[in-house]
């Protein structure tokens, strides 16, 4: 089975704490910490999309020194139309010639990237899979700008053996509600954070459980859920519906935002530095995002 054998991450070293957005937001550094369970993000000043992903690769291939045949960047956030990042993260980290192939999924992109890494690596050997976003200069109304920060994750999934061999995996998508988060190519993210949230709060329990079935597991035998940091109080949503405690949810949305797409794998790379893993233990990552796009995938110790 295919497997995961190490996560990686970047983040830019400019920090926006609370004061700071409040005071040009105009509005109580309290009420944000209570709207998104946020403290702090990091914000990009002069790296690119490309130069972030390249990073987060790097720290990811230390952990894990194979060769590469397949390069997925999930990025929707590119500062061009085209090419996406894929080929110029390949070419930075000496990688010219390798397949890389751009994913634009806000959010869940993380999430699909490894889902399909996972299904292309009889194909390809081993597959890094790489998201970056650089969110916050179009961030701009109050809903969105007290949510999103930049940064840039990683992660090989291998065919053969490895830390976490991936037991399931599901994905959905439906544009009828592509209209209630999208970014022109123009102008601010827009976001109907109420429509959101009432679908992300029904769909990620419903393919958390689905993912499960199929591995034969339940939700109170997962050691650790890992999601798509877009919010404390939708992540504590999730595990009130699971029937989980929230403490079984690994978090650090409160110090580094919500970084789209980067965000699974920069949390995943956190938690996985400090896991205390036992041989079967499960895991579970799970997202939601833009289009709607949403899915989880659960592993086990090996």
């Amino acid at each position: 089975m295919p497997s995961i054998l190490a996560f990686g991450s970047y983040l830019p070293p400019r920090i926006l704490s609370n004061a700071e957005l409040a005071a040009r937001l105009g509005c109580d550094r309290a009420w944000i910490l209570q709207a998104s369970g946020i403290e702090e993000r990091r914000v990009a000043d002069s790296e690119s999309v490309a130069e972030m992903g390249a990073n987060a690769a790097r720290d990811c291939l230390a952990h894990a020194n194979v060769s590469i045949g397949l390069i997925l960047v999930s990025c929707a956030s590119g500062e061009r139309r085209f090419p996406g990042p894929a080929a110029e993260i390949a070419t930075l980290l000496g990688l010219s010639g390798i397949p890389a192939i751009d994913l634009p999924i806000a959010s869940a992109g993380g999430l699909f990237a490894i889902a399909l890494a996972s299904g292309l690596t009889a194909t390809f050997g081993n597959v890094l899979v790489v998201a970056t976003e650089i969110m916050s200069p179009s961030a701009t109304e109050k809903d969105t700008a007290i949510l999103f920060g930049d940064g840039a994750g990683a992660s090989i999934v291998s065919p053969g053996h490895g830390s976490l061999e991936i037991l399931s995996a599901v994905l959905h998508s439906d544009g009828a509600g592509s209209a209630a988060l999208q970014w022109h190519h123009t102008g601010p993210i827009e976001m109907n954070g109420l429509a959101v949230i009432r679908h992300a709060s029904a769909k990620i329990p419903a393919v958390i459980n689905e993912t499960l079935a199929k591995a034969s597991l339940r939700a109170q035998f997962i050691k650790t859920f890992i999601m798509h940091q877009a919010n404390q109080n939708l992540i504590d949503r999730v595990a009130r519906a699971l029937g989980v405690p929230s403490a079984a949810f690994y978090s650090n949305i409160s110090r580094r935002g919500n970084t789209s797409s980067a965000s699974i794998l920069i949390a995943a790379a956190e938690w996985f530095l400090q896991a205390d893993l036992a041989l079967g233990d499960a895991v579970c990552f799970a997202a939601f995002g833009a289009g709607f796009h949403w899915g989880a995938l659960v592993a086990r110790a090996t």
